[in-house]
């Protein structure tokens, strides 16, 4: 090879290690860019423009949680129209843009002459939720269930997720993620946060306590951001505004410890009591109740970040 052919190659090199450099250094930067900030004040979730004012009613509104896709509202309520107690509702929007219309009782075999709550919708799976129903295989208190989705014959019975998974004080909040090619559930049985793993044969092994976000308060209905590494929980540990406040806890991988658990402060916190709090699928919407609220005994929040 000639000296002249060398010396272009090597200029060569040279020239793309730099555009490489650069391109890193503008993603690196780009994706700075998109940290997410601090929370806004949290107003009610019929503040958008045109959304239905009966997102909120005289009754117990909460448990809110989005679709993945941004385009349903689901939540809890014992609204007038049930078929019993507390029913799962939901409420749609054409984009996420979009105010959201009246919300709709998902009825049977969702919903139950028991109290069917904490809905957790899955992209492409189905619903998660807890429901007080005495069935076969029931393991004390609420249960979680699970149902699949059929486009073509709506809800499949919805089933137990089994006593290892279920206690006998009672389920709360079940959260789904999935991260490292692996699948979650995190949820609270009693006053205390577990999670578990779904093996190979796709069911969810043995819970484990999360020791590093439970307390000798009640620390309850966990949501995980999608990649599971950061969550939020409502907790009336030493340090609330007043009653259950939304804590926020953080980690590097998800085989890392939570970090301390902080409180989300004064822009979502009240003297009220604010629970079961649950983050959109890009992280920069957070939904949540608020008891007493101003419409009920409880109503439906959102902020945004």
């Amino acid at each position: 090879m000639s000296s002249q052919a060398s010396g272009g190659s090597r200029r060569g090199v040279t020239i793309a290690l730099a555009t490489v450099v650069l391109l890193t250094a503008g993603l690196a930067g780009s994706a700075t860019a998109r940290q997410l900030g601090a929370w806004a004040p949290a107003v009610s979730a019929e503040s958008l423009p045109g959304t239905s004012s009966e997102l909120n009613t005289s009754s117990n509104d909460g448990c809110p949680i989005q679709s993945p896709d941004g385009l349903s509202l689901y939540q809890a309520s014992n609204r007038p129209g049930g078929l019993g107690g507390i029913d799962i509702w939901v409420a749609h929007r054409t984009s996420t843009s979009a105010p959201f219309g009246e919300p709709v009782n998902l009825g049977a075999p969702i919903n139950s002459s028991a109290d069917d709550f904490c809905p957790t919708p899955v992209r492409g799976k189905g619903l998660f939720f807890v429901s007080s129903r005495t069935a076969a295989g029931a393991c004390g208190g609420p249960d979680i269930y699970f149902s699949r989705r059929n486009p073509a014959h709506g809800w499949t019975e919805p089933a137990n997720l089994g006593c290892q998974v279920n206690g006998a004080a009672g389920e709360a909040g079940p959260s789904y993620f999935e991260a490292d090619g692996r699948a979650f559930l995190y949820f609270s049985s009693g006053p205390d946060i577990f999670m578990s793993v779904r093996g190979a044969d796709g069911t969810f092994g043995p819970r484990t306590a999360v020791a590093e976000l439970n307390t000798a308060a009640a620390d309850l209905r966990p949501n995980v951001r999608k990649g599971g590494l950061e969550i939020v929980f409502d907790s009336d540990r030493p340090g609330t505004i007043g009653g259950p406040d939304l804590w926020f806890a953080t980690r590097a991988s998800v085989d890392d410890p939570w970090s301390t658990p902080v409180n989300a402060g004064s822009a979502i916190n009240t003297a009220a009591g604010e629970t079961r709090g649950s983050f959109s699928w890009d992280g920069a919407t957070l939904y949540f109740g608020r008891g007493p609220g101003p419409e009920g005994g409880s109503d439906i929040f959102v902020t945004t970040r």
